[in-house]
């Protein structure tokens, strides 16, 4: 699903620390320090699992599958195009974190 590189990077791209990682996921920051020290693929309930994806996507990241389009096959991270500032969370309880707003 997603690695512990792969979260790493995508951190380096939005430009945030593991604290905001947290906030935008609605995780611990002892949670994504785990996933964080992981090897390989994360391993981690479900749910944890989800939010995680669900904010990375919100924020900005696509996750690139092992064997997707690229030169060598491998596993990796992208920034969409046209997206603003990730480090503002979002108000809405319960709900996937949709922060970044898309720039016209």
């Amino acid at each position: 699903m997603i690695t512990a590189n792969q979260l790493r990077a995508a951190r380096a791209l939005l430009s945030i620390d593991q604290r905001q990682m947290a906030e935008l996921a609605d995780l611990s920051v002892p949670t994504i320090q785990r996933m964080e020290a992981s090897d390989g693929v994360i391993r981690a309930n479900v749910d944890s699992l989800m939010k995680l994806v669900s904010a990375l996507e919100g924020a900005g990241i696509e996750l690139i599958n092992p064997g997707a389009a690229s030169a060598t096959g491998g596993r990796g991270v992208r920034l969409r195009e046209h997206l603003t500032n990730p480090k503002t969370k979002s108000k809405t309880a319960r709900q996937p974190k949709r922060v970044l707003e898309r720039v016209r």
